[in-house]
């Protein structure tokens, strides 16, 4: 199963990412550097993250997952440093 699936953090902000294997540990590969900097030590020993599957498919090439992931990127705006941690596709001010 391949899927989509959406990280959201205790601060709100959100990463977007894949997984082509499904695994129930996998939370993605966002910027450690990025989501460091919002938590204060203290925040950081207690934190829980929430992981949702947005789409799944046991067809799809990994190619149409690739465009997914970019679509749901822009449909929530994670790529927005206000909103998420994504930093791919560049966001754009509209």
């Amino acid at each position: 199963m391949k899927v989509v699936y959406k990280i959201t953090y205790p601060n709100g902000k959100i990463y977007i990412g894949k997984d082509l294997t499904d695994s129930i540990n996998y939370f993605g590969s966002a910027n450690n550097d990025l989501i460091e900097r919002d938590f204060t030590r203290e925040e950081k020993r207690d934190f829980t993250i929430r992981k949702e599957i947005l789409c799944e498919s046991e067809i799809a090439t990994d190619k149409e997952v690739n465009k997914k992931e970019i679509e749901y990127i822009r449909l929530y705006e994670s790529n927005n440093p206000n909103i998420g941690y994504n930093r791919l596709p560049k966001f754009k001010e509209k």
